[in-house]
């Protein structure tokens, strides 16, 4: 289903606006004409114009609620893995807005997701924003985020991309580690118009982490790098048939260069690449020897090593690649479009080396989809 005007018009607004009765009808029509089984469309539509009259919103069904949020995924232009959008499992937790009973139910999406390494698609759904009442939202861009700390020389230990989640989170009460690390989990902020902020810790049996090693290298084993095993994308607003859920973290699990050629290898993150560099012996002094890129190549390769040997659910961007454009193809099949974001479909190494990057894309933006809160763009990979 194609955006709306009104949705581009409306997507920063922080409260929900009277709904889009024609959005909402093509949401119910779209979920009639995929279902065969669930009869005429009218008796629901009646319905649904009926509960907006008399509220100025609606109550998506449960089924409902998990066909939209697996189309919202089917529809995000900026994601490589949607091949597997029908296996989301999605937690219908609407009646939940107070952020300590939020942050308590993200604790329990983790372990739901992690399943011990074999990773789980999965959606947490709380409170829609309503009328005069939005939603509770999550302040971390993933539910596991590593903090980051200003050192006094201007340095940062840490991913860089936290330092102002670090910051609200020890404003908010939170004590860092005795001996702060490169890799020490923030707690989980969900906050509220109506309520104190929630903050909760992670618990160690919720953020299964793998350690790095690589296996021609093992002086990196000895560095202590880490990354968490489950990406669980927690500050995008999804809309469904014009109903806004401003928080519904969401996971799938990890492509490879994700971890290796973006969080530990952006300079405004780990930056590791010159550190690895040098340690590999590789003449630095000239871009034109290329040690970026070869110590990239091992830096992604200790990645993809490290998840095999832990056992840990992971893809690799040549794999991955492939198995979009299967679902491209079946996206078509199905008389649909396969809305695709070029810069973002293309991995962030060897782009030219997969298939996907050969081709063009539909660009139109889709509903029912993914926001980020406070913007009109559509979903971006949050790393």
């Amino acid at each position: 289903m194609p955006l709306p005007p009104s949705l581009v018009e409306n997507a920063a607004a922080p409260q929900a606006a009277e709904i889009d009765i024609a959005e909402a009808e093509a949401f119910v029509r779209l979920h009639h004409e995929e279902n065969h089984d669930l009869g005429p469309v009218e008796d629901r539509l009646a319905e649904v114009h009926a509960e907006i009259a008399a509220t100025g919103t609606y109550r998506h069904t449960t089924t409902e609620l998990t066909f939209g949020a697996r189309v919202a995924w089917r529809n995000s232009a900026r994601c490589i893995g949607r091949l597997y959008w029908r296996s989301l499992k999605v937690r219908d937790l609407r009646d939940l807005r107070d952020p300590k009973e939020v942050a308590d139910e993200c604790v329990e999406h983790l372990r739901i997701a992690t399943n011990a390494g074999k990773i789980r698609p999965v959606m947490s759904v709380f409170a829609p924003d309503e009328p005069g009442q939005p939603g509770p939202r999550i302040r971390n861009e993933q539910l596991i985020r590593y903090a980051a700390y200003r050192g006094p020389d201007g340095g940062v230990l840490g991913d860089r991309r936290n330092l102002e989640l670090t910051d609200l989170a020890i404003t908010r009460g939170w004590q860092p580690p005795r001996t702060r690390g490169p890799f020490d989990v923030l707690p989980v902020l969900v906050e509220s118009t109506d309520a104190e902020t929630g903050m909760v810790d992670l618990p160690p049996d919720a953020v299964l982490e793998v350690p790095l090693s690589h296996p021609e290298l093992p002086w990196l084993a000895k560095l202590g790098l880490r990354w968490h095993a489950v990406p669980v994308i927690s500050n995008m607003r999804m809309r469904i048939g014009g109903v806004d859920y401003p928080s519904a973290p969401f996971n799938g699990w990890y492509m490879g260069t994700e971890i290796g050629a973006r969080n530990l290898a952006d300079n405004d993150r780990y930056d590791l690449l010159p550190y690895l560099g040098k340690r590999m012996g590789l003449d630095t002094s000239s871009e034109q020897t290329l040690w970026r890129d070869r110590a990239l190549v091992e830096l992604n390769r200790a990645v993809l090593h490290s998840f095999a040997e832990a056992g840990v659910t992971i893809t690799d961007h040549h794999t991955e690649s492939q198995r979009f454009l299967t679902h491209v193809q079946k996206e078509e099949a199905a008389g649909r479009k396969c809305p695709a974001d070029w810069s973002w479909i293309v991995p962030p190494m060897s782009g030219s080396l997969t298939p996907v990057f050969h081709r063009y894309y539909d660009t139109e933006e889709m509903v029912p989809n993914f926001f980020p809160v406070g913007t009109t763009g559509v979903c971006p990979v949050i790393h």
